[in-house]
């Protein structure tokens, strides 16, 4: 068994505590991002970490969250992504969340790794030293586009509709600008709408006023920057996306839209006009931060969210997703069993009871108007820009 690493820990609970920043792949790994879960009702850690034996250092955030009166849990996200090269990072991995968990103290379940490492066509999940399968926090799979390349590299490596889609934008006069925190109140007119349409749960205003606030807040070089782009078309406010400028990464944070005018495609304007403005940042790559896994697969409810993102090119990416190491095993097979028991009802039968209410209420009349409506929709799909999970 690989021996426990060396640690440092320092809490995280105010701008002063971010500096000097931690620049990881990932923005999910920063100190920023740390400040910003503590303000929205976290606790947050700078962790470095050394495995002297195999001479490796790295870097993690820890978060903490309460999940009832006496217990918590620790949460990693895309984090120790500098154990993917170890023959026996399984056991590094294990070590280093056993380790985490004595220093942190004794209120702890477990310990979620959401990790960053690629997953290969063959997983080697043959002995993970104790880990188990946990709930995705983050999505795995995502599109990442190099956009080091010319823009007309970048249109090249399009789906020839994308490149279409963009120039008709352009034609018919849909303009983006970034209008930043003011622009936030436009932005949630459109979120709410995004949400009602499509069935998603948001968060209030004010997580996400308190994410710009915590980016202006830390955002000396090399801290973030949040962009928050509107396309418009005579006036009227169509879709707006959120992306975060962090080292040589834009992130495609959050997306809304209308569903007006979706004929002059600000979806494919407000994208192109982001991953522009990256290149001109001097950015490396544009991440779309999330697609289903099977959604290449036309009957998979967000197969419109994977044709859109991947439309533009770029690597797709198939990470591991979510492993945990439990300190408290009983508490922690209650907790997962509930964390089950709410999947469940929010993937299954809560769906199933409003579909079958519908079909009661509205009848055949109304329910064949409403599943035109569904395939309109889908039709329009690679617009969906239903916001991720971060």
């Amino acid at each position: 068994m690989k021996g426990l690493p060396s640690l440092q820990i320092s809490p995280i609970m105010s701008a002063d505590d971010c500096i000097p920043e931690h620049i990881a792949d990932n923005f999910l790994q920063t100190k920023f991002w740390g400040l910003f879960k503590v303000r929205t009702g976290w606790q947050a850690f700078s962790c470095t970490y050394s495995f002297e034996e195999d001479g490796i250092t790295g870097h993690l955030l820890v978060l903490r969250r309460r999940v009832a009166r006496f217990f918590t849990f620790l949460y990693v996200p895309f984090g120790a992504a500098e154990l993917e090269a170890l023959p026996e990072r399984w056991d590094a991995l294990a070590a280093l969340g056993r380790a985490v968990g004595r220093a942190l103290g004794r209120t702890d379940i477990f310990v979620r790794f959401d990790l960053p490492w690629r997953r290969p066509s063959t997983p080697d999940l043959a002995n993970i030293s104790g880990l188990c399968k946990g709930t995705d926090i983050q999505v795995p799979d995502t599109v990442i586009l190099d956009i080091t390349k010319s823009e007309d590299e970048l249109l090249a490596g399009m789906k020839p509709k994308w490149r279409y889609n963009i120039r008709l934008s352009q034609k018919k006069g849909v303009s983006v600008r970034d209008e930043g925190i003011p622009g936030l109140q436009t932005f949630m007119d459109l979120y709410g709408e995004t949400a009602k349409r499509d069935k998603i749960a948001i968060h209030p205003q004010s997580y996400y006023r308190t994410l710009f606030e915590t980016a202006s807040e830390v955002s000396k070089e090399p801290g973030p920057y949040l962009s928050l782009y509107v396309a418009r078309h005579e006036g009227d406010a169509l879709a707006g996306i959120i992306v975060l400028h962090m080292g040589r990464r834009a992130t495609y944070l959050y997306g809304a839209s209308s569903d007006k005018k979706r004929n002059v495609m600000p979806a494919y304007a407000l994208q192109w006009h982001a991953i522009t403005e990256a290149k001109e940042r001097g950015e490396e790559t544009y991440d779309f931060f999330g697609i289903p896994p099977e959604g290449h697969d036309a009957s998979h409810p967000m197969a419109g969210l994977f044709l859109f993102k991947t439309g533009f090119g770029g690597d797709i990416v198939h990470r591991y997703g979510a492993y945990d190491l439990e300190f408290r095993p009983i508490v922690y097979r209650m907790f997962r069993t509930g964390e089950q028991l709410r999947a469940l009802w929010h993937k299954k039968i809560k769906k199933s009871v409003g579909k079958f209410g519908r079909a009661i209420f509205k009848g055949r009349g109304s329910a064949s108007k409403s599943a035109s409506r569904g395939k309109s929709s889908e039709n329009q799909g690679s617009e969906k820009t239903n916001p991720s999970n971060p």
